[in-house]
């Protein structure tokens, strides 16, 4: 669906007023405004690996990096009663630090501020200290590395919430780190509206039936104040 950005906004709005089973998916984009670097943009991680540069330099230490604006309006979607499930690709912690439950949250690849027990896959911070679950299983790092199979219990309840949504919208993610990235293919097998939100490309452009070019930022708070607007009747 094409239009100018109020438009689009407007779109977005009435389709999450609709929607009675909303999940949205975010990747690196939607922390971009927090300071942090993606992975694919201009000065992304992989695209100065490819040309032989280091990482960006960090602006502060992860520990002190806060929720954007965009993590904030996903916060207020929950809090309106309107997210089912947040699926994530992103390690950073700034979802749940944001306020979002984590019965709503699946983060594939990990949290770095939890570690993970290998017997039973139950997280526990990392600031505890403990190096052993109350099941007696070892704890290792949650962060999951290329190669490595992603949490059993996020990707199945990902690939849950993804075939029964009626509203799936990706937020700041390029698409194209699997198994992950194919959460929004299910939706669409499962003829759900699929929006996506990112400033680059992605695989499934041809597919969206809204697609927004601008940072999460611009976005899902004028998004989520018509929605409110809509919901006061």
């Amino acid at each position: 669906m094409k239009g100018d950005l109020g438009q689009r906004i407007e779109h977005l709005a009435q389709w999450l007023y609709e929607s009675t089973y909303l999940v949205v998916f975010t990747g690196a984009g939607v922390s971009t405004e927090s300071g942090l670097p993606d992975f694919r943009g201009p000065d992304g991680i992989w695209t100065r690996q490819g040309k032989g540069l280091p990482p960006p330099p960090m602006q502060r230490p992860w520990s002190e990096v806060d929720p954007n604006v965009g993590h904030y309006a996903i916060r207020a979607l929950q809090d309106l009663g309107k997210l089912k499930f947040l699926i994530s690709q992103n390690v950073d912690n700034l979802h749940l630090k944001s306020g979002i439950r984590p019965e709503l949250l699946a983060e594939l690849h990990g949290n770095i501020t939890k570690m993970r027990c290998q017997r039973c896959g139950a997280t526990v911070d990392k600031a505890t200290g403990a190096s052993r679950c109350s099941c007696g299983g070892r704890l290792v790092p949650s962060v999951v590395d290329f190669g490595q199979p992603l949490p059993e219990k996020d990707l199945g309840e990902s690939f849950y919430h993804s075939e029964r949504c009626d509203l799936f919208v990706v937020v700041g993610s390029s698409l194209v780190v699997t198994p992950a990235a194919d959460m929004p293919a299910v939706a669409l097998k499962a003829k759900v509206k699929l929006v996506i939100i990112n400033r680059g490309e992605t695989p499934l452009d041809q597919h969206a039936h809204l697609r927004f070019h601008e940072g999460a930022g611009e976005v899902l708070p004028r998004a989520v104040a018509l929605l409110k607007q809509k919901m006061r009747g």
